[in-house]
């Protein structure tokens, strides 16, 4: 279970289909919702609640628990229990659910640099409206951006590159105002 739980910690390398998404005919059929909901363990719940909802500017929807019988009977904490946070980008139950939870400790492998110093899930992508709040946001909290930001990508989009505080890679895209 530490390496599920390690592999979601890591952020493993998923775009978040932040709009919707269109699934084949034959994928949509089987599944309920069109929504993945991606649980991430963080090191510290309090400031990576401050970097998503103050910084790229997610809302706090909703929380639950994991209590210690469920965590060991779902095989999801080996009897561990833990406040789950539900953070989206905006309240609707068609927007992706980022669960956020923590076990006050950090992790057990070094902070990434680039996305090809691990395997797995390394970073998600946000489309936006406007860039320039968001980096406005993050530059007024000290959050480094990473490459040279914004990087054009066409006429009307921009690339925004940075790391959470637990070195997950968040991937911002769009017009700059």
């Amino acid at each position: 279970m530490n390496e599920i739980v390690m592999t979601a910690y890591k952020c493993v390398k998923i775009t978040l289909l932040v709009f919707g998404c269109m699934l084949s005919s034959y994928a949509q059929s089987n599944f309920s919702s069109k929504v993945i909901g991606v649980g991430v363990v963080v090191a510290d719940l309090e400031r990576s609640l401050e970097f998503y909802v103050n910084g790229i500017g997610m809302v706090r929807t909703s929380s639950f628990t994991i209590n210690e019988d469920f965590g060991k009977r779902s095989g999801l904490t080996n009897g561990v229990a833990t406040d789950v946070t539900i953070l989206k980008l905006e309240n609707s139950p068609e927007a992706t659910d980022w669960k956020l939870m923590s076990f006050g400790k950090k992790a057990a492998h070094p902070k990434p640099k680039v996305i090809q110093d691990d395997t797995g899930m390394q970073y998600i992508t946000i489309q936006v409206k406007a860039l320039q709040p968001v980096i406005d946001r993050l530059t007024q909290m000290k959050i480094p951006f990473l490459g040279s930001t914004p990087t054009p990508l066409n006429a009307k989009a921009h690339f925004v590159f940075v790391q959470d505080p637990d070195g997950n890679f968040i991937e911002l895209i769009g017009p700059l105002q």
